[in-house]
């Protein structure tokens, strides 16, 4: 069957509203026509019988299959879901004539959209575009002429709306109200949760609000457990790194730790790590703020300062619950670093993050917090440092001869590059005009062996150790990034743009 004879029917694009999103992307199926008594359905997998049954309980009635290849169904798939731009611009169009509606707290299922409030209605579509983009987080922002609402997509920050200013302060109550704050305080930051149903799935959003000078600015981050991809082999590291790292994470007892900047994947790893190690023969603790995602057989400890619960607090008393494998969210302060050094050297297997731009400067930092170089030396397994590049969109991706001055700001040669070209996304309608889908992760792994013990002893001053680092056979995060750019992985201006600390 061809893309076309997917298109040519509006019964899609009416029934497809009981169909989530994610669901028809995933199970790559989709509704053709209704029948007498039964629905047609389009599938690539005939044999996936759980998607079928609960495709059945979606659409209400009985189905009938018809096969199809994978890529006809999400070309339909994509044309259908992009319905929503047109949907929430009209549903803005409501909110400037029905401004002064009472907006009340209810349950609410964001594939429901029968509210007769605008305001409910617009954001209900807002969460859902948001959450069919891949968007990790919603920005609500005041100006002083209006709202502006933008997405981070892979990363990146990119406009969406802009509803009238007069929904403003409807907007942040409704948000409000889902997320149980103080509808009456604004002038003080608020924390909070929400949890909304979307179709069989649970969607869950923690929400920060700030007072700005044009109002209050809120701040959705996007918990969806549907689109965490865990597993060391699922998260692009390569196989030298990834041997380097499994054995680390198989010790008995030392410190691994992570850094990268906010929103680097650096949880991503450590969950992967954790559910790799995840046996009922072994008892894996963590400290986390918050706990973002709930991992099967693993006791999580949410960090909540307010009431004196810290990382270095949490940690004292999963010490004291046996625990063989324990995961501090994040060194912040020698007392924690102190804690989680003493519990690999009794041992403990450590696992944690740090905020720094490579791997060598992790041992630098700890330094600074007072750590003793003699006890880094006998307690540190890894460090690995890491970055998420934007990839190449596969549908508008098109090669290109790039300038000198280009190979020269990446410091390249063009006899590097693999038949003469780089690559680079024109924007479509796959990628909502961005050039990219989705992303990949680079990794500069420096295991710590007798060499690089020594120089912990001798000095660590970070350029002396990257040097030694490099010496010992690990690769930068910059030449990773290089890597994936040349076999058409991502763009240089990603790489420029993630990479340009010099040769982090």
């Amino acid at each position: 069957m061809d893309n076309t004879g997917l298109f040519q029917t509006p019964f899609v694009k009416d029934r497809i509203q009981k169909i989530p999103y994610a669901f028809a992307k995933k199970v790559s199926m989709i509704p053709l026509s209704e029948k007498s008594g039964f629905f047609e359905i389009a599938v690539s997998n005939t044999e996936d019988y759980e998607a079928l049954k609960e495709l059945r309980l979606f659409l209400g009635k009985d189905i009938s299959v018809v096969a199809s290849t994978k890529e006809a169904i999400d070309a339909c798939i994509e044309q259908v879901y992009h319905r929503n731009d047109d949907e929430t611009n009209s549903c803005i169009d409501d909110l400037e004539s029905g401004v002064h509606e009472e907006v009340g707290d209810q349950e609410i299922d964001l594939l429901d959209n029968s509210s007769d409030s605008p305001v409910i209605r617009f954001l209900n579509l807002i969460f859902l575009e948001a959450i069919e983009q891949g968007a990790s987080d919603i920005h609500f922002e005041p100006t002083e002429s209006g709202l502006m609402i933008r997405y981070r997509i892979d990363g990146v920050l990119q406009e969406r709306h802009t509803p009238p200013k007069e929904v403003q302060a409807q907007l942040s109550t409704r948000v409000k109200v889902l997320a149980k704050l103080d509808i009456a305080e604004k002038r003080l930051p608020q924390d909070g949760r929400i949890k909304l149903a979307m179709g069989a799935r649970s969607i869950d959003f923690r929400v920060s609000t700030v007072p700005v000078v044009f109002g209050e600015r809120i701040v959705l981050r996007i918990l969806d457990t549907g689109n965490v991809v865990l597993g060391l082999d699922r998260i692009g590291m390569k196989e030298g790194t990834l041997q380097i790292f499994r054995s680390a994470i198989k010790s008995n007892q030392g410190i691994i730790l992570v850094t990268g900047p906010t929103g680097s994947g650096k949880t991503t790893t450590l969950y992967s790590a954790l559910s790799e190690i995840s046996s009922k023969e072994v008892n894996i603790m963590t400290t986390e703020d918050p706990v973002e995602y709930k991992l099967p057989g693993i006791a999580q400890i949410g960090v909540n300062p307010k009431i004196g619960l810290t990382f270095s607090r949490g940690l004292r008393h999963i010490l004291r619950q046996d625990p063989d494998v324990v995961m501090v969210g994040e060194i912040r302060d020698k007392e924690t670093a102190d804690i989680a050094i003493q519990a690999s050297l009794t041992g403990h297997l450590v696992l944690s993050t740090l905020h720094t731009n490579d791997a060598p400067s992790a041992v630098t930092r700890l330094v600074d917090m007072g750590i003793e170089p003699y006890l880094l030396s006998s307690s540190l397994l890894t460090v690995l440092a890491q970055r998420l590049l934007r990839r190449t969109c596969p549908a508008c991706k098109t090669a290109y001869v790039p300038t000198d001055q280009e190979l020269q700001d990446l410091g390249i040669q063009r006899t590097d590059l693999v038949e003469g070209v780089l690559y680079v996304g024109e924007g479509c309608d796959s990628c909502f005009g961005s050039g990219y889908a989705g992303r990949v992760g680079i990794y500069e792994c420096m295991q710590v062996t007798q060499a690089i013990k020594q120089q912990i002893l001798h000095s660590v001053d970070a350029v002396s150790m990257q040097k030694c680092a490099y010496e010992d056979g690990m690769s930068s995060l910059k030449n990773e990034a290089i890597s994936c750019m040349l076999s058409g992985l991502t763009t240089s201006t990603e790489v420029m743009r993630v990479t340009h600390h010099g040769d982090v």
